[in-house]
């Protein structure tokens, strides 16, 4: 009977044991994952133009996805591949994929379309004809092929490679430049830096507004795969002014991918502001130097600051869009996200009312708006009246400030005073320094007057 008993306590303690291993495996984090990344980079073209940022683009990208937990192919950024160097690259990412979680490939450099199919352009390719195309570049069903069988649950594509056509005066069928759009297949996420058959800014700051908004967004907390793209092309988009929206092409997706995990259970809010989303005393007393790291918190206070008129939404536009907050509240200027900020941003009165002012310069539409609560409904309406067109410059206005929009036929100005003829005069003023005699096609004040 003693035995007995002993025996079943052995066995209870064991399985005690057993469901603690297994509690402690399934709450490993996601960073666990065998994450594998191939990253390329072509700058250093020898028989066609070269380009400044794909190569610091690619260097920018393996050191963003080294410090998410991705396995680099060759430890590195490969740089200036040429035909020979690319497939042999290709081929190891393809047996180091074998048995992965995820495996993304990332691509910074020429990229053409040639008979409907892509093709990534090497340093050396110098094609006369189409038929040189399959010899001399890397057809991107290439890298496909490599990663279907392989196990993964998601594979991710990334092309900024949308540029203009090198080869156009060569007969070459892509004279139009940008990539087709290709069919994911299953499992996979393959993401453009611009719509199929656009093309996409190489940039002027070292970094491709693609990348640089990619390298940033992919940090953030909480963000899921499709929530994290998403973000980018919104960030592209507001950074080039809506000439150039980045694109994705998906099939299912079999579970959830975060770059990094959230830090809490429930998903972050991530699409619109909800007023004190999570509660104040989960921020501490003396909160001005401490960072926010929680996705939630971080997305309302860039709610809040695009509210405030100190727009977040593009490349490294969070930290100056705090700084100018900073100085404007008398806070020390460093541009960091903090929690004492956020508790600050949230005692500021909401400001009211609101006009707008929105253009497409290719369209040569525009739209305009008054007397709304909040910034985000002013645009909206304005743009509404744009006759279906995107217009996606924007001047936003409140309390008694006056917007007024002048143009001419080589020139046009959007200017905010406080009342409506100083706008009006300085929007005439801006307009006609191109030379050019200017009218003013509208203005208004925020709360309405001065039409």
């Amino acid at each position: 009977m003693r035995a007995s008993i002993l025996n079943r306590v052995l066995f209870n303690r064991v399985l005690g044991l057993a469901a603690l291993a297994l509690l402690v495996v399934t709450a490993e984090p996601a960073t666990a994952e065998k994450r594998i990344a191939l990253v390329v980079g072509n700058s250093a073209y020898k028989n066609i133009t070269p380009l400044d940022n794909p190569s610091k683009d690619a260097g920018l990208m393996a050191e963003t996805l080294g410090a998410l937990g991705f396995t680099l192919v060759g430890g590195r950024a490969q740089l200036d591949l040429d035909k020979g160097a690319m497939d042999i690259a290709v081929q190891s990412f393809g047996r180091q994929v074998q048995g992965a979680d995820v495996a993304l490939f990332y691509y910074a450099g020429h990229g053409v379309q040639v008979a409907g199919s892509n093709y990534l352009v090497p340093v050396g390719a110098n094609p006369t004809r189409e038929a040189d195309v399959d010899f001399q570049m890397t057809d991107v069903n290439l890298v496909l092929r490599q990663m279907q069988g392989s196990g993964t649950r998601l594979n991710l594509v990334i092309l900024d490679a949308c540029r203009n056509n090198p080869f156009g005066s060569r007969g070459l069928r892509a004279a139009d430049g940008g990539l087709a759009q290709m069919r994911a297949p299953e499992g996979t996420l393959i993401s453009y830096a611009t719509q199929p058959g656009n093309v996409a800014q190489d940039g002027a700051d070292g970094h491709s507004p693609y990348t640089k908004a990619l390298a940033t967004t992919i940090r953030v907390a909480g963000l899921d795969v499709f929530q994290t793209f998403n973000q980018v092309g919104l960030a592209v988009k507001r950074a080039t002014a809506g000439a150039q929206q980045p694109w994705v092409s998906s099939s299912p997706i079999d579970g959830t991918f975060f770059f990094v995990p959230p830090t809490q259970a429930a998903p972050p809010q991530v699409a619109a502001m909800q007023p004190d989303p999570l509660p104040a005393e989960r921020l501490r007393a003396d909160p001005d130097r401490v960072p926010l790291r929680d996705a939630a918190l971080l997305s309302e206070l860039s709610e809040r600051l695009y509210e405030l008129n100190f727009d977040p939404d593009t490349p490294d536009g969070l930290t100056r869009a705090i700084t100018k907050l900073q100085q404007r509240i008398s806070m020390a200027p460093t541009g960091e996200a903090t929690e004492g900020l956020l508790l600050r941003m949230r005692k500021m009165e909401d400001l009211k009312p609101w006009g707008s002012i929105v253009y497409g310069p290719d369209s040569s539409k525009w739209g305009i708006s008054w007397n709304h609560a909040s910034r985000r409904a002013a645009v909206a309406d304005a743009r509404g009246n744009c006759a279906g067109a995107k217009c996606p410059i924007e001047l936003s206005f409140y309390g008694r400030s006056c917007g007024a929009f002048a143009i001419s036929d080589k020139s046009w100005s959007l200017v905010q005073r406080e009342g409506v003829q100083r706008a009006k005069d300085a929007a005439l003023d801006e307009c006609g320094k191109a030379g050019k005699a200017c009218r003013i096609i509208g203005a208004v004040c925020a709360d309405g007057s001065g039409r």
